[in-house]
Protein backbone atom coordinates (compact mmCIF):
# COMPACT_ATOMS: atom_id res chain seq x y z
CA UNK A 1 0.00 0.00 0.00
CA UNK A 2 1.60 3.54 -1.29
CA UNK A 3 2.03 6.14 1.51
CA UNK A 4 0.39 8.96 1.63
CA UNK A 5 2.18 12.38 0.30
CA UNK A 6 2.83 13.57 3.42
CA UNK A 7 4.34 17.68 3.39
CA UNK A 8 6.95 17.63 6.80
CA UNK A 9 7.76 21.46 5.56
CA UNK A 10 6.48 24.24 7.89
CA UNK A 11 4.19 26.75 6.46
CA UNK A 12 5.62 29.13 3.60
CA UNK A 13 5.59 32.32 6.07
CA UNK A 14 7.16 30.32 8.91
CA UNK A 15 10.38 29.24 6.30
CA UNK A 16 10.44 33.06 5.64
CA UNK A 17 10.22 34.44 8.29
CA UNK A 18 13.03 31.69 9.70
CA UNK A 19 14.96 32.59 6.69
CA UNK A 20 15.01 36.64 7.14
CA UNK A 21 15.97 35.53 11.03
CA UNK A 22 18.92 33.77 9.89
CA UNK A 23 20.16 36.92 7.88
CA UNK A 24 19.56 39.35 10.39
CA UNK A 25 22.03 37.16 13.23
CA UNK A 26 24.48 36.14 9.85
CA UNK A 27 24.67 39.94 9.77
CA UNK A 28 27.97 41.55 10.25
CA UNK A 29 28.44 44.01 13.65
CA UNK A 30 31.10 47.18 13.42
CA UNK A 31 33.63 44.24 14.18
CA UNK A 32 33.47 42.75 10.35
CA UNK A 33 32.14 39.34 12.82
CA UNK A 34 28.69 37.88 12.31
CA UNK A 35 26.39 39.60 15.84
CA UNK A 36 24.64 36.25 15.82
CA UNK A 37 27.80 34.29 16.41
CA UNK A 38 28.90 36.12 19.72
CA UNK A 39 28.86 33.92 22.19
CA UNK A 40 28.27 36.40 25.06
CA UNK A 41 25.55 39.29 25.23
CA UNK A 42 22.35 40.79 25.64
CA UNK A 43 18.84 40.79 23.12
CA UNK A 44 15.50 42.83 23.01
CA UNK A 45 12.10 42.05 21.11
CA UNK A 46 10.00 44.10 19.56
CA UNK A 47 6.47 43.86 18.55
CA UNK A 48 4.82 45.50 15.45
CA UNK A 49 4.47 49.09 16.90
CA UNK A 50 8.41 48.86 17.80
CA UNK A 51 7.04 48.41 21.44
CA UNK A 52 9.72 46.64 23.49
CA UNK A 53 8.32 43.44 25.03
CA UNK A 54 11.11 41.43 26.46
CA UNK A 55 14.87 41.30 26.90
CA UNK A 56 17.42 38.52 27.39
CA UNK A 57 20.99 37.71 28.09
CA UNK A 58 22.79 34.58 27.25
CA UNK A 59 26.42 32.84 27.43
CA UNK A 60 25.76 30.21 24.80
CA UNK A 61 25.60 32.52 21.42
CA UNK A 62 23.02 35.17 20.88
CA UNK A 63 22.09 33.32 17.77
CA UNK A 64 21.40 29.82 19.84
CA UNK A 65 18.86 31.82 22.81
CA UNK A 66 17.19 33.83 20.06
CA UNK A 67 16.48 31.52 18.05
CA UNK A 68 15.19 29.39 21.17
CA UNK A 69 12.83 31.52 21.64
CA UNK A 70 11.87 32.12 18.52
CA UNK A 71 11.74 29.00 16.79
CA UNK A 72 10.76 26.40 19.54
CA UNK A 73 9.30 25.82 23.17
CA UNK A 74 12.25 25.46 24.91
CA UNK A 75 12.35 28.79 27.13
CA UNK A 76 10.41 29.11 29.78
CA UNK A 77 9.22 32.31 28.40
CA UNK A 78 7.41 30.96 25.35
CA UNK A 79 5.96 27.39 27.19
CA UNK A 80 4.15 29.17 29.96
CA UNK A 81 3.15 31.65 27.63
CA UNK A 82 4.70 34.28 28.87
CA UNK A 83 6.05 35.67 25.28
CA UNK A 84 4.39 34.37 21.75
CA UNK A 85 6.95 34.50 19.68
CA UNK A 86 4.18 35.45 16.15
CA UNK A 87 4.25 39.25 17.76
CA UNK A 88 7.73 39.28 17.64
CA UNK A 89 8.62 41.15 14.48
CA UNK A 90 12.05 42.81 15.70
CA UNK A 91 15.20 42.13 17.49
CA UNK A 92 18.06 44.31 18.95
CA UNK A 93 21.38 42.72 19.98
CA UNK A 94 24.36 43.87 21.96
CA UNK A 95 27.05 41.53 21.14
CA UNK A 96 30.08 41.57 24.14
CA UNK A 97 32.56 40.54 21.95
CA UNK A 98 35.06 41.23 24.86
CA UNK A 99 33.59 38.66 27.14
CA UNK A 100 34.46 34.94 26.97
CA UNK A 101 32.82 32.03 27.60
CA UNK A 102 32.25 29.93 29.50
CA UNK A 103 31.88 31.18 31.71
CA UNK A 104 31.69 35.37 31.36
CA UNK A 105 31.84 37.51 34.42
CA UNK A 106 28.81 37.47 35.44
CA UNK A 107 28.32 40.27 37.02
CA UNK A 108 29.10 42.43 34.20
CA UNK A 109 26.45 40.53 32.26
CA UNK A 110 24.14 40.82 34.36
CA UNK A 111 24.77 44.69 34.46
CA UNK A 112 24.50 44.59 30.84
CA UNK A 113 21.35 43.11 30.80
CA UNK A 114 19.95 45.28 33.71
CA UNK A 115 21.71 48.63 31.18
CA UNK A 116 19.32 47.10 28.13
CA UNK A 117 16.19 46.68 30.63
CA UNK A 118 16.48 50.44 31.91
CA UNK A 119 16.65 51.60 27.92
CA UNK A 120 13.75 50.03 26.87
CA UNK A 121 11.61 51.02 29.43
CA UNK A 122 12.39 54.05 28.24
CA UNK A 123 10.75 53.47 25.13
CA UNK A 124 7.93 51.65 26.44
CA UNK A 125 4.10 53.06 26.21
CA UNK A 126 3.79 51.18 29.73
CA UNK A 127 7.04 51.35 31.14
CA UNK A 128 6.93 47.59 31.26
CA UNK A 129 8.17 44.54 29.33
CA UNK A 130 6.93 40.88 29.38
CA UNK A 131 9.51 39.43 31.28
CA UNK A 132 8.83 36.57 34.08
CA UNK A 133 10.17 39.32 36.69
CA UNK A 134 11.75 42.50 37.07
CA UNK A 135 15.75 42.18 36.08
CA UNK A 136 17.81 42.37 39.28
CA UNK A 137 18.59 46.35 39.77
CA UNK A 138 22.67 46.69 39.86
CA UNK A 139 24.73 49.18 38.49
CA UNK A 140 24.32 49.96 34.79
CA UNK A 141 27.57 50.22 32.37
CA UNK A 142 28.44 51.53 28.80
CA UNK A 143 26.69 49.26 26.32
CA UNK A 144 28.59 48.49 23.02
CA UNK A 145 27.23 49.39 19.25
CA UNK A 146 23.79 47.28 19.35
CA UNK A 147 22.31 46.19 15.71
CA UNK A 148 18.58 46.03 15.40
CA UNK A 149 16.33 44.49 12.60
CA UNK A 150 13.33 42.83 11.22
CA UNK A 151 12.63 39.67 11.24
CA UNK A 152 9.62 39.31 9.11
CA UNK A 153 9.59 39.98 5.42
CA UNK A 154 7.20 42.85 4.55
CA UNK A 155 4.29 41.17 2.84
CA UNK A 156 3.87 39.13 5.92
CA UNK A 157 4.76 42.10 8.29
CA UNK A 158 1.73 43.98 6.81
CA UNK A 159 -0.72 40.61 7.17
CA UNK A 160 0.64 39.71 10.83
CA UNK A 161 0.60 43.62 11.92
CA UNK A 162 -2.95 44.32 11.33
CA UNK A 163 -4.92 45.18 15.00
CA UNK A 164 -7.89 42.68 14.40
CA UNK A 165 -5.27 39.82 14.11
CA UNK A 166 -3.11 40.91 16.96
CA UNK A 167 -5.74 41.72 19.47
CA UNK A 168 -7.24 38.39 18.56
CA UNK A 169 -3.93 36.72 19.01
CA UNK A 170 -3.11 38.92 22.11
CA UNK A 171 -6.09 37.96 24.18
CA UNK A 172 -5.72 33.96 23.54
CA UNK A 173 -2.00 34.76 25.46
CA UNK A 174 -3.47 36.20 28.09
CA UNK A 175 -5.88 33.41 28.37
CA UNK A 176 -3.04 30.94 28.22
CA UNK A 177 -1.53 32.67 30.60
CA UNK A 178 -4.07 33.53 33.24
CA UNK A 179 -4.98 29.44 32.97
CA UNK A 180 -1.13 28.63 33.66
CA UNK A 181 -1.65 30.97 37.07
CA UNK A 182 -4.34 29.17 38.05
CA UNK A 183 -2.74 26.31 37.79
CA UNK A 184 0.28 26.69 39.67
CA UNK A 185 2.54 28.31 42.34
CA UNK A 186 3.58 31.28 40.64
CA UNK A 187 5.69 34.40 41.45
CA UNK A 188 4.07 37.35 41.79
CA UNK A 189 6.22 38.71 38.52
CA UNK A 190 4.38 36.29 36.24
CA UNK A 191 1.46 37.84 37.79
CA UNK A 192 2.53 41.39 36.85
CA UNK A 193 3.16 40.07 33.52
CA UNK A 194 -0.51 39.23 33.06
CA UNK A 195 -1.51 42.65 34.24
CA UNK A 196 1.41 44.06 31.35
CA UNK A 197 -0.18 42.07 28.64
CA UNK A 198 -3.84 42.83 29.46
CA UNK A 199 -2.68 46.76 29.36
CA UNK A 200 -1.27 46.23 25.94
CA UNK A 201 -4.55 44.38 24.98
CA UNK A 202 -6.69 47.65 25.99
CA UNK A 203 -4.32 49.53 24.21
CA UNK A 204 -4.39 48.44 21.15
CA UNK A 205 -8.03 47.46 21.30
CA UNK A 206 -8.76 50.86 22.21
CA UNK A 207 -6.75 52.43 19.30
CA UNK A 208 -8.70 50.12 16.69
CA UNK A 209 -11.85 51.10 17.92
CA UNK A 210 -10.68 54.62 17.65
CA UNK A 211 -9.32 54.06 14.05
CA UNK A 212 -13.12 52.88 13.35
CA UNK A 213 -14.67 55.54 14.81
CA UNK A 214 -12.54 58.38 12.63
CA UNK A 215 -13.53 56.38 9.69
CA UNK A 216 -17.26 56.95 9.95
Amino acid sequence: MSQPNVNFEPPEEVVAIRKQLDTVLNSRDHTEMRVGDCRVGVYAFYDYDGEPIYVGQTWEKLRSRIKRHLTNQRTDAVAMNVLDPFEVAEIEMWPFWHLKSPPPPKEELKAAEYTVYQLVLQKSTFSAVLNEGPVPSVPTIDLPPSMRARIVPSPIFERRKHPDIRVARRATTIAKLAQVISERQVRPGLRNTLLTQAKRLKHLAARRLEELADSD
